[in-house]
C-alpha cells in the first residue's frame, strides 16, 4: 500500500497560500493530514531549483498547487512570466510528484475553451484558448499529463473572495465610490468563491486519504474536472448580485455593456459556462448555486 492511504497520515503540500484559493486551501485541507503551507518567500515557483530543493525535503504525499499567473490582461505583455508559473512551475512539481510516488492537484481555467459554445463546456470538448494567460495554463496542464503522475487537475472559472485582486472587490470599490457603472453583459460564468474550491477539492482528498488502496484510487480517478457554483450569469449579472447583498448603504445603477464597449488587452470567452457533471459523478461532491456562496460569502 502507497503512503499516505487509510492508517497513514498524508503528507500535504500547499503552494501560494496569500493567493485567493491557497489561503482557502490551508483551512479547509486542516485534518487530512500534516498540511505544510508555503507562501512565495518559502518557495519561488519561479526558481527550478527551488522548487526540487522544496519538494524534496517536504517528501509530500499530495503537492496541491493554486498558485498561478492570474493577470489575465497582463499576461499579453509578459509571456515569459506566465509561462514560468503556469506552464514551467507545474511540468517541474509533477515531474517530482512523478520521482517521489506522490499525487498533484492543479488548477486550471475556463479560458482553455474559446466561449463559441452555445451550452456549458465539458472536459472533452475541443480547447481553443484565446489569450496568453488560457494558452499558458491549457500548456501546463498537458506537462502534468505528460509527466505520468497522479493528478487531479480542476478546471474552474470567475474566482472572487474577500482577498486579493477579483471582481467583487472591484465590484464594491467603485460602488462605493459611483452612482452608475457600466457592466459587460454578454459574457456568461459561473463566479465561483475561493472558499467553494477549497472545501471541495478536501471533499475530494479526503477520499484519496482514507483508501486501502491509494495506487488504485488514483489510476482511476486521474484526470480533467470541472470544479464551479452551480448557475451562471454575466458579469452584469454578478454585480447586481453584489450590490444587492452589499451593505453599501446605497445602491449603484449597474448599466448592460456589450464586450465590444469594453476592450481588454486580452480577450474573454463569450460562455464560460463549465460543467461539473464528471466531479459530481466521481466523487459525489456537487458545488452550490453561485448566488448562495455569494451570499455566505459577503456575511
Amino acid at each position: 500500500m502507497r503512503e499516505g492511504g487509510m492508517g497513514q497520515q498524508a503528507n500535504i503540500l500547499v503552494t501560494g497560500i496569500n493567493g485567493q484559493v491557497g489561503y482557502e486551501l490551508l483551512r479547509s485541507l486542516q485534518g487530512l493530514g500534516r498540511v505544510i503551507g508555503l507562501d512565495r518567500a518559502a518557495l519561488n515557483l519561479e526558481s527550478p531549483d527551488a522548487i526540487r530543493r522544496v519538494v524534496r525535503e517536504v517528501k509530500p504525499t499530495i503537492i496541491v498547487n493554486p498558485a498561478a499567473y492570474t493577470a489575465v490582461d497582463r499576461a499579453e505583455n509578459d509571456v515569459e512570466g506566465a509561462q514560468r508559473l503556469n506552464v514551467q512551475a507545474p511540468a517541474l512539481l509533477a515531474e517530482e510528484a512523478k520521482r517521489l510516488g506522490a499525487a498533484l492537484v492543479h488548477y486550471s481555467t475556463d479560458y482553455v475553451f474559446d466561449g463559441t459554445k452555445d451550452t456549458p463546456y465539458v472536459e472533452t470538448d475541443a480547447v481553443n484558448p484565446q489569450n496568453v494567460y488560457g494558452k499558458t495554463k491549457l500548456e501546463g496542464e498537458r506537462e502534468i499529463l505528460a509527466s505520468g503522475c497522479d493528478h487531479l487537475i480542476l478546471r474552474t472559472s470567475w474566482v472572487y473572495g474577500m482577498r486579493g485582486k477579483n471582481f467583487l472587490l472591484t465590484m464594491l470599490k467603485l460602488g462605493a465610490e459611483r452612482d452608475e457603472l457600466s457592466v459587460v453583459a454578454d459574457q456568461i460564468g459561473a463566479p465561483t468563491w475561493s472558499r467553494t474550491i477549497a472545501t471541495l477539492t478536501a471533499h475530494v482528498l479526503v477520499q484519496a486519504t482514507r483508501t486501502a488502496d491509494l495506487t488504485q484510487w488514483w489510476a482511476h480517478r486521474s484526470g480533467v474536472y470541472h470544479l464551479t457554483a452551480s448557475g451562471a450569469t454575466s458579469w452584469q449579472g454578478f454585480a447586481e448580485a453584489i450590490f444587492e447583498l452589499s451593505s453599501l448603504g446605497k445602491r449603484p445603477v449597474v448599466q448592460p455593456i456589450p464586450a465590444s464597449s469594453y476592450p481588454t488587452p486580452a480577450m474573454r470567452p463569450a460562455n464560460s459556462r463549465i460543467s461539473n457533471d464528471k466531479l459530481a459523478s466521481t466523487f459525489g461532491v456537487r458545488a452550490p448555486d453561485w448566488r448562495e456562496a455569494l451570499a455566505l460569502c459577503m456575511q
